[in-house]
């Protein structure tokens, strides 16, 4: 992660990335990067673990915006999320800032993304988790914490079904409803649910987003997550005693 924080703050992932991910990287750098530039080329592995990190400060502070209080709670989660070094929090605080007091919305952050990585809808999934998980910091998501985090998945081309599992996962933690998790109802016909247990594993498997060179952390949380699904599973199956 030493890298990935040296690249944001240095003007370097600001310069590679262009649109609004890299006029906020520059603005908090201390370099105006002009802001209708458009991204040349396709990005790197390396600059799209930055594009992810910093789409995951501005959106986080844009969500804080929502309920429009930001706790100390939230703050942390996020330090927690990515362990964010010690020698960084002045930056990364500063690219929190930046984005809090820009005059955009969150949707500009959100469609760059998003086109970053429309061939790896796990990957955004992940992002929208990461929001979660950073949303329940305080212990509540507010009505309008709500709204924010569908209109964000919605920008992300996920569905419905999507949401209801990484707000379940992060809600109830053990104790969740396996079918919220699974995306299928309890009558749902066992050659189904193998089907849909199997396409879960595949697109939210850590290897696609250690492909795509995405932070360490993310890959953790991946692997949380991978892990509720196997366990939703599994639970389905004991109640139902399929062999």
């Amino acid at each position: 992660m030493a890298s990935v924080w040296g690249k944001i703050i240095g003007g370097v992932g600001g310069l590679a990335l262009g649109g609004p991910i890299g006029a906020l990287i520059g603005a908090a750098a201390g370099h105006m990067v002009d802001k209708a530039r458009s991204q040349i080329g396709e990005p790197d592995d390396a600059t799209k673990s930055v594009a992810f990190t910093i789409v995951t400060i501005a959106l986080g502070a844009k969500m804080a915006k929502a309920d429009g209080v930001v706790t100390r709670d939230e703050v942390d989660a996020f330090k927690q999320v990515f362990r964010v070094p010690p020698e960084e929090t002045a930056n990364v605080a500063r690219v929190f800032d930046q984005a809090r007091k820009d005059s955009r919305g969150f949707e500009p952050y959100a469609r760059q993304v998003a086109g970053m990585f429309a061939d790896n809808p796990g990957v955004l999934e992940e992002l929208l988790y990461c929001l979660t998980r950073i949303a329940r910091a305080d212990g509540v998501m507010h009505p309008a914490e709500i709204d924010y985090l569908r209109s964000v998945g919605d920008i992300f081309g996920l569905d419905d079904l999507a949401f209801e599992r990484v707000t379940e996962i992060t809600e109830n933690a053990d104790q969740s409803d396996p079918y919220k998790v699974l995306g299928v109802t309890p009558d749902v016909a066992d050659d189904e649910l193998k089907t849909t247990y199997r396409t879960l594993v595949r697109e939210n498997h850590p290897d696609k987003l250690i492909a795509e060179g995405m932070p360490e952390e993310l890959v953790e949380l991946a692997n949380e997550k991978l892990a509720a699904i196997n366990d939703a599973y599994d639970r389905v199956m004991a109640s139902r005693v399929i062999k």
